[in-house]
C-alpha cells in the first residue's frame, strides 16, 4: 500500500503523464507562484478608469485572462471597466483589495503616478506579478526599492511604455548593432507636452466632492490637499505633489530608444532650467507646486558597452523642439510627421531618428543617403497595442524564471533604471527652483547650476539641497 506521504514530485508525474495523455496539472496542485500556459491569469485591476480601462482590456486580451477584481477610488470613471467585466469584484481601496481576494495571480496598477509605488510594492510583497504604467514611480528612490523588491519576490513585471516592444525600436537596435550610424556623442530628444495645464498657482476655492470619489484614497502617500477638479482627473499630471510633468509622462516613451539602443546606464551629470511664468507685473516668478510650462534638461551619460562614448541627452518640452540638421532635409519632418515629439540621434555615420513609440525610424547618411523602416499592420491581433500586455501575461503564467519573462521589453530591470535616469531630469528641474535670499534681501537660485550624480548611492554630490527630490515623505499609513 502507498503511504499517504507520496512526495509532491511524485504525485505530479503520475498524474500528469498518465497513459491517457492528459498532462494538463492543477494550480494547486504545482503550488503558488507557478500557473502553467494552458491555465488563465487572474488579474486584479487597480486603475479601471481612463488608460486603466485599455490595460485590463489588453491584459484581459478576448478572455486569455479573468478579471477578478477592480479597484477605483472614482466608480464613476470606472464604470466603463464594471460594465466590461461584471463578475470582478469591486473596490474603491486597493488595500481592501488586497486583504479580501485570494484567486488572482497579477496586478495591473493604472492610477496618477503618486500611487504607483505603494500598489505595486505591496502587491510584490504579496508574490502578485505586476504591470505598472509609466512612469513606473514618482521618484528615484521609489524606482530603486521596486527593482530590488521584484528580484527579491521574483515576480514577473512590465512597465507600460509599449513602445519597447515595437518593430520600430527592435530596427534600431538592429541598424546600431551593425554600425550604419558609429558611436553617438549626442542625442537630442522632445515633445509638445504639456497638454495639461503647468506653471500655474493651485486654486483655494472648495468645490463640492465628485459623487463616488475616495478623495483620501485618491491622495494616498502624497501630501493633503483638498479636492479640487484642478487635480482629478488627468491635470493631477502638471503638480509635484501627484505628477511627473511632461518628462514623467512621455520620458518613457521617447527616451526608450535611445536609452535602450545605446545601452546607458545612470547618468552621471545633469542640468535644466525652465520656462519662466510671469505675474501681472512681469515679474519673474517660480511656482514651486506646479510643474514648469517648459523645460530644458541636459544628462550625461558615460561610455557603454555598447556605445564605448560619453553620451550628451538634451531633453525639451513645452513645444519647444531642436532646430533642422543640416543632413536632413528642410521639407522633411524630424521624428514624428509633424515634428511635435521625436527623438535624434548623430552618430558618425549620420543621424537615426524616430517618433513617439519608436515609430517610423530613419537614418539619414553622411553621403546623402535616407535608410527607412515602417512597422508592419498585424491583421491577426485585433488590439494592435496590446503585444507588450500580452507577453507580460504570458510570461506571468510561465514564471520569473521563464524566458519569457527574460525577453520582456521593459521588466523592472530595464524600466528601474531607465526610470531614475528620466527622474534624475526632474530631480534637476526641482532643484532650478530653490530660492533663497541674499544679502540684498532679494532671492537667488543656487539651484542653477550643473549637478553631479552618484548613482550607486542615489545623491547628488555637488548640491545637497537637491537630494530632498530624490525621494519623498509619505502620509502616514503609505509608506513602501
Amino acid at each position: 500500500m502507498e503511504s499517504p506521504k507520496t512526495n509532491r514530485r511524485t504525485f505530479i508525474k503520475n498524474t500528469a503523464l498518465v497513459a491517457t495523455g492528459i498532462s494538463i496539472v492543477p494550480r494547486h496542485v504545482l503550488g503558488q507562484g507557478y500557473i502553467p500556459p494552458s491555465d488563465k491569469l487572474n488579474i486584479a485591476v487597480i486603475g479601471g478608469g481612463g488608460k486603466g480601462f485599455s490595460d485590463a482590456v489588453n491584459s484581459w486580451n478576448n478572455g486569455v485572462s479573468n478579471i477578478t477584481a477592480i479597484c477605483d477610488v472614482d466608480w464613476n470613471r470606472a464604470s466603463k471597466a464594471f460594465k466590461k467585466f461584471p463578475k470582478a469584484r469591486k473596490y474603491k481601496d486597493f488595500r481592501k483589495l488586497f486583504d479580501e481576494v485570494k484567486d488572482f495571480d497579477a496586478v495591473t496598477v493604472s492610477t496618477p503616478d503618486h500611487t504607483h509605488a505603494v500598489i505595486t510594492m505591496a502587491a510584490i510583497k504579496m508574490g502578485k506579478h505586476v504591470y505598472v504604467q509609466k512612469p513606473l514611480t514618482h521618484n528615484i528612490y521609489e524606482a530603486r526599492m521596486l527593482t530590488e523588491a521584484a528580484r527579491k519576490y521574483k515576480v514577473v513585471t512590465q512597465m507600460g511604455n509599449q513602445g519597447a516592444s515595437g518593430d520600430g525600436v527592435a530596427q534600431m537596435i538592429k541598424w546600431f548593432d551593425k554600425g550604419k550610424i558609429g558611436n553617438v556623442h549626442k542625442v537630442d530628444v522632445w515633445t509638445n507636452r504639456p497638454i495639461w495645464p503647468q506653471g500655474i498657482r493651485a486654486k483655494t476655492d472648495r468645490p463640492a466632492l465628485l459623487d463616488g470619489l475616495d478623495w483620501d484614497s485618491w491622495i494616498g502617500p502624497a501630501e493633503m490637499v483638498d479636492y479640487h477638479p484642478q487635480y482629478h482627473p488627468f491635470k493631477w499630471r502638471g503638480w509635484w505633489n501627484f505628477g511627473t510633468g511632461a518628462l514623467g509622462d512621455m520620458g518613457c516613451h521617447l527616451i526608450d530608444p535611445p536609452y535602450r539602443v545605446l545601452g546607458l546606464g545612470y547618468p552621471t551629470e545633469v542640468e535644466s532650467s525652465v520656462g519662466a511664468v510671469f505675474t501681472r507685473d512681469w515679474t519673474p516668478e517660480h511656482l514651486p507646486d506646479s510643474c514648469p510650462p517648459s523645460s530644458r534638461t541636459q544628462l550625461t551619460f558615460k561610455a557603454s558597452k555598447k556605445n564605448p562614448v560619453d553620451t550628451k541627452m538634451t531633453w525639451t518640452d513645452g513645444g519647444l523642439r531642436p532646430f533642422h540638421p543640416d543632413l536632413i532635409p528642410a521639407d522633411h519632418p524630424i521624428g514624428d510627421g509633424n515634428s511635435a515629439n521625436g527623438v535624434m540621434m548623430f552618430g558618425e555615420k549620420g543621424i537615426m531618428t524616430c517618433g513617439v513609440y519608436g515609430r517610423e525610424p530613419k537614418i539619414y547618411f553622411n553621403d546623402g543617403k535616407v535608410q527607412t523602416f515602417k512597422e508592419k499592420k498585424k491583421k491577426e491581433d485585433p488590439l494592435p497595442e496590446n503585444g507588450h500586455q500580452v507577453a507580460w501575461v504570458e510570461a506571468c503564467k510561465e514564471g520569473y524564471r521563464s524566458k519569457k519573462h527574460k525577453k520582456l521589453t521593459s521588466s523592472f530591470d530595464f524600466a528601474g533604471p531607465l526610470t531614475e535616469s528620466i527622474l534624475m531630469g526632474n530631480l534637476a528641474i526641482r532643484s532650478y527652483g530653490i530660492r533663497k535670499k541674499n544679502a540684498r534681501n532679494r532671492f537667488d537660485y543656487p539651484g542653477r547650476k550643473k549637478l553631479l550624480w552618484d548613482g550607486k548611492n542615489m545623491k547628488i554630490t555637488n548640491f545637497e539641497p537637491a537630494n530632498q527630490f530624490v525621494r519623498r515623505h509619505y502620509r502616514a499609513g503609505w509608506s513602501l
